[in-house]
Protein backbone atom coordinates (compact mmCIF):
# COMPACT_ATOMS: atom_id res chain seq x y z
CA UNK A 1 0.00 0.00 0.00
CA UNK A 2 2.53 2.86 1.00
CA UNK A 3 4.87 1.41 -2.18
CA UNK A 4 1.54 2.32 -4.51
CA UNK A 5 0.85 5.42 -2.51
CA UNK A 6 4.21 6.76 -3.46
CA UNK A 7 4.27 5.59 -6.93
CA UNK A 8 1.07 7.52 -6.90
CA UNK A 9 2.27 10.75 -5.46
CA UNK A 10 5.22 10.35 -8.01
CA UNK A 11 2.90 10.52 -11.23
CA UNK A 12 1.07 13.15 -9.51
CA UNK A 13 4.17 15.64 -9.34
CA UNK A 14 5.62 14.66 -12.76
CA UNK A 15 2.43 15.34 -14.23
CA UNK A 16 2.44 18.94 -12.43
CA UNK A 17 6.02 19.76 -13.40
CA UNK A 18 5.58 18.53 -16.73
CA UNK A 19 2.17 19.98 -17.31
CA UNK A 20 3.26 23.54 -15.30
CA UNK A 21 6.75 23.67 -17.90
CA UNK A 22 4.46 23.55 -21.01
CA UNK A 23 2.06 25.60 -19.64
CA UNK A 24 4.84 28.54 -19.19
CA UNK A 25 6.50 27.79 -22.21
CA UNK A 26 3.09 28.15 -23.87
CA UNK A 27 2.75 31.94 -22.79
CA UNK A 28 5.85 32.44 -23.46
CA UNK A 29 4.48 32.78 -27.36
CA UNK A 30 1.12 33.48 -26.89
CA UNK A 31 -1.38 36.23 -25.02
CA UNK A 32 -2.79 35.25 -21.99
CA UNK A 33 -6.63 35.73 -21.80
CA UNK A 34 -7.68 34.51 -18.76
CA UNK A 35 -6.20 34.11 -15.36
CA UNK A 36 -7.46 32.59 -12.05
CA UNK A 37 -8.24 36.22 -10.59
CA UNK A 38 -10.31 37.32 -13.57
CA UNK A 39 -12.94 34.11 -12.81
CA UNK A 40 -12.41 34.77 -9.00
CA UNK A 41 -14.15 38.07 -9.83
CA UNK A 42 -16.59 36.83 -12.02
CA UNK A 43 -17.73 34.30 -9.26
CA UNK A 44 -17.61 37.10 -6.57
CA UNK A 45 -19.88 39.07 -8.56
CA UNK A 46 -22.35 36.31 -9.29
CA UNK A 47 -22.40 35.73 -5.61
CA UNK A 48 -23.45 39.36 -4.67
CA UNK A 49 -26.14 39.40 -7.40
CA UNK A 50 -24.67 41.01 -10.75
CA UNK A 51 -22.97 40.44 -13.70
CA UNK A 52 -19.43 41.31 -14.24
CA UNK A 53 -17.90 41.87 -17.67
CA UNK A 54 -13.78 41.41 -18.04
CA UNK A 55 -12.41 43.88 -20.30
CA UNK A 56 -8.92 43.25 -21.54
CA UNK A 57 -7.41 44.10 -24.58
CA UNK A 58 -3.89 42.49 -24.91
CA UNK A 59 -1.17 44.76 -26.42
CA UNK A 60 2.53 44.00 -27.08
CA UNK A 61 5.54 45.77 -24.95
CA UNK A 62 6.02 47.59 -28.36
CA UNK A 63 2.93 49.09 -28.01
CA UNK A 64 2.72 50.69 -24.20
CA UNK A 65 3.91 54.14 -23.68
CA UNK A 66 7.18 54.21 -21.92
CA UNK A 67 6.23 56.47 -19.66
CA UNK A 68 3.80 53.90 -18.27
CA UNK A 69 6.62 51.64 -17.97
CA UNK A 70 8.95 53.71 -16.13
CA UNK A 71 6.23 54.65 -13.89
CA UNK A 72 5.28 50.93 -13.18
CA UNK A 73 8.90 50.00 -12.60
CA UNK A 74 9.30 52.83 -9.96
CA UNK A 75 5.89 52.09 -8.40
CA UNK A 76 6.44 48.50 -7.80
CA UNK A 77 9.81 46.97 -8.30
CA UNK A 78 12.72 49.91 -8.89
CA UNK A 79 15.21 46.62 -9.34
CA UNK A 80 13.28 44.60 -11.51
CA UNK A 81 15.95 44.11 -14.74
CA UNK A 82 18.66 43.78 -12.05
CA UNK A 83 17.10 41.01 -10.14
CA UNK A 84 16.86 37.04 -10.80
CA UNK A 85 13.31 37.33 -9.75
CA UNK A 86 13.40 38.01 -6.45
CA UNK A 87 13.96 40.58 -3.79
CA UNK A 88 15.19 38.91 -1.06
CA UNK A 89 16.02 42.33 1.16
CA UNK A 90 12.10 42.92 0.27
CA UNK A 91 10.62 39.54 1.51
CA UNK A 92 12.64 39.92 4.75
CA UNK A 93 10.98 43.39 5.82
CA UNK A 94 7.93 41.50 4.56
CA UNK A 95 8.19 38.52 6.70
CA UNK A 96 9.41 40.89 9.93
CA UNK A 97 6.10 43.29 9.06
CA UNK A 98 3.52 39.86 9.01
CA UNK A 99 4.91 38.67 12.38
CA UNK A 100 4.52 42.12 13.98
CA UNK A 101 0.73 42.33 12.70
CA UNK A 102 0.13 38.24 13.46
CA UNK A 103 -0.92 38.08 9.87
CA UNK A 104 0.04 38.03 6.00
CA UNK A 105 -0.31 42.02 5.43
CA UNK A 106 2.75 42.21 2.89
CA UNK A 107 4.60 39.86 0.50
CA UNK A 108 7.76 41.91 -0.17
CA UNK A 109 6.89 40.56 -4.28
CA UNK A 110 8.78 41.69 -7.20
CA UNK A 111 6.92 42.11 -11.04
CA UNK A 112 7.98 38.16 -11.71
CA UNK A 113 6.35 37.57 -8.45
CA UNK A 114 3.06 39.63 -9.06
CA UNK A 115 3.36 38.17 -13.02
CA UNK A 116 3.46 34.64 -11.43
CA UNK A 117 0.81 34.94 -8.80
CA UNK A 118 -1.75 36.95 -11.42
CA UNK A 119 -1.23 34.05 -14.36
CA UNK A 120 -0.74 30.75 -12.24
CA UNK A 121 -2.05 31.50 -8.60
CA UNK A 122 -4.90 32.57 -6.69
CA UNK A 123 -4.46 35.97 -4.82
CA UNK A 124 -5.09 34.49 -1.22
CA UNK A 125 -2.51 35.23 1.03
CA UNK A 126 -0.91 31.88 2.42
CA UNK A 127 2.36 31.03 2.58
CA UNK A 128 1.53 27.43 0.85
CA UNK A 129 0.57 30.47 -2.51
CA UNK A 130 3.47 31.94 -2.18
CA UNK A 131 5.55 28.47 -2.50
CA UNK A 132 3.84 27.94 -5.69
CA UNK A 133 4.49 31.71 -6.57
CA UNK A 134 7.69 30.79 -6.28
CA UNK A 135 8.44 28.14 -8.52
CA UNK A 136 6.41 29.39 -11.36
CA UNK A 137 8.35 32.91 -10.63
CA UNK A 138 11.25 30.37 -11.51
CA UNK A 139 9.75 29.23 -14.14
CA UNK A 140 8.84 32.14 -16.20
CA UNK A 141 12.76 33.96 -15.37
CA UNK A 142 13.93 31.24 -17.02
CA UNK A 143 11.67 30.75 -20.00
CA UNK A 144 10.21 34.53 -20.72
CA UNK A 145 12.79 36.68 -19.68
CA UNK A 146 12.08 40.24 -18.63
CA UNK A 147 10.70 41.97 -21.48
CA UNK A 148 7.91 38.96 -22.17
CA UNK A 149 7.41 39.02 -17.97
CA UNK A 150 6.63 43.05 -18.04
CA UNK A 151 4.41 42.49 -21.39
CA UNK A 152 2.29 40.09 -19.44
CA UNK A 153 1.93 41.56 -16.08
CA UNK A 154 0.71 44.92 -18.10
CA UNK A 155 -1.72 42.94 -19.38
CA UNK A 156 -3.18 40.98 -17.04
CA UNK A 157 -3.07 43.07 -14.37
CA UNK A 158 -6.06 44.21 -12.17
CA UNK A 159 -6.49 47.95 -12.46
CA UNK A 160 -10.40 48.07 -12.07
CA UNK A 161 -13.26 46.56 -11.35
CA UNK A 162 -13.50 43.86 -14.29
CA UNK A 163 -10.56 46.08 -15.56
CA UNK A 164 -7.24 44.00 -16.48
CA UNK A 165 -4.57 45.23 -18.75
CA UNK A 166 -2.95 48.30 -19.25
CA UNK A 167 -4.76 49.22 -23.24
CA UNK A 168 -8.42 48.67 -20.87
CA UNK A 169 -7.35 50.83 -18.32
CA UNK A 170 -5.95 53.89 -20.51
CA UNK A 171 -9.33 53.29 -22.70
CA UNK A 172 -11.48 53.02 -19.79
CA UNK A 173 -9.45 55.95 -16.91
CA UNK A 174 -8.63 58.83 -19.83
CA UNK A 175 -10.36 57.08 -23.21
CA UNK A 176 -6.79 56.86 -25.00
CA UNK A 177 -4.65 54.07 -25.64
CA UNK A 178 -1.62 52.56 -24.11
CA UNK A 179 0.96 53.76 -26.57
CA UNK A 180 -0.17 57.08 -25.98
CA UNK A 181 0.04 57.37 -22.29
CA UNK A 182 1.80 60.65 -21.06
CA UNK A 183 4.25 60.64 -17.66
CA UNK A 184 1.47 61.91 -15.58
CA UNK A 185 -1.42 59.90 -16.66
CA UNK A 186 1.13 56.84 -16.19
CA UNK A 187 1.62 57.79 -12.55
CA UNK A 188 -1.82 58.20 -11.93
CA UNK A 189 -2.20 54.33 -13.26
CA UNK A 190 0.19 53.14 -11.91
CA UNK A 191 -1.06 54.52 -8.35
CA UNK A 192 -3.65 51.96 -8.53
CA UNK A 193 -1.62 49.24 -8.56
CA UNK A 194 -1.59 48.49 -4.66
CA UNK A 195 -5.47 48.40 -4.76
CA UNK A 196 -6.95 49.03 -7.87
CA UNK A 197 -10.76 48.76 -6.86
CA UNK A 198 -10.25 51.64 -4.08
CA UNK A 199 -7.84 53.61 -5.93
Amino acid sequence: MVKRFVNICAICAAFFFASSIALVVLYRFVPVRYTPLMLIRKAEAFREGYSLDIHQEWVNLEQVSPNLICAVIESEDAQFYQHGGFSFEDMFQAYLLNRRCGYIVAGGSTISQQTAKNVFCTPHRTYTRKLFEAYFTVLIELFWGKNRIMEVYLNVVELGNGVFGIEAAAQHIFATSASQLTYTQSELIANRLPNPRIY
